[in-house]
């Protein structure tokens, strides 16, 4: 069973009302994004707060995050964990859809970053918040891109982490919507192993796209690669 909250260096997240708990995907993708052009940026499905609370740490003192999240208990977790962190005059969180933020907000966003909910198949689960935070029903792939293609300034961008499968899928929607790929990274649990995540950033202006792999742990449990320490040793209290 998940702990009530995460320690992190800088700041806790408490997780117990938020359907998805602090993992691997989130933390991720939190130090991965490039958030060196952005003033505005846009968490999409914030959860409990992490990846904006992640990328508010990274980011100058003029950079405004906002951030959406659907499900009621977790989005009262967000503004809970924003609250009590350091950066807390950064970070705004709406309780709506994407789709119903999209009518109303006016803000063009220079990024928007998201963990999104990803099962397009199989079985839902018992509890509805959970469903929510996993299954694509309430943010299908097609509504996620052309949101945000309405979202962002023209040299903006889109980042985001996938499963493999849907991933691929996933690159081949946002170049029909109108998206470049960017920047694709490869997660492989341990050397030699096939990939199980793809870290993906997508522009909307024409651009040579960059691969690149990352091996999370060197074939030991719990004993991780010299790369995945450098990318998430400003968060982790074990590195």
């Amino acid at each position: 069973m998940a702990n009530n909250y995460f320690d992190f260096k800088q700041f806790r997240i408490n997780q117990e009302g938020s359907a998805m708990k602090v993992g691997t995907d989130g933390v991720l993708l939190g130090a991965w994004t490039d958030i060196s052009q952005a003033k505005h940026i846009l968490d999409l499905g914030t959860g409990s707060g992490l990846i904006a609370i992640m990328i508010a740490q990274r980011s100058q003192s003029e950079v405004m995050i906002d951030a959406v999240e659907i499900e009621s208990s977790s989005y009262e977790q967000a503004v809970d964990n924003f609250t009590k962190c350091r950066w807390s005059s950064r970070l705004n969180a709406f309780h709506s859809s994407f789709q119903d933020f999209s009518l109303t907000n006016q803000q063009k966003y220079d990024l928007i970053v998201s963990n999104p909910p990803y099962f397009l198949n199989g079985l839902k689960a018992k509890n509805e918040s959970r469903t929510q935070a996993r299954h694509a029903d309430h943010l299908p792939f097609e509504e996620l891109l052309s949101g945000a293609l309405a979202q962002l300034s023209e040299s903006g961008t889109l980042s985001l982490i996938l499963p493999v499968d849907e991933g691929e899928y996933f690159v081949r929607l946002a170049r029909l919507t109108g998206f470049y790929l960017k920047r694709k990274c490869a997660v492989l649990p341990n050397p030699g192993k096939s990939a199980k995540r793809f870290l993906l950033e997508f522009a909307l202006q024409k651009c040579e796209p960059e691969y690149s792999e990352l091996v999370v742990e060197n074939g030991q449990r719990h004993v991780y690669s010299p790369a995945y320490i450098e990318l998430t040793k400003e968060f982790y209290l074990k590195f």
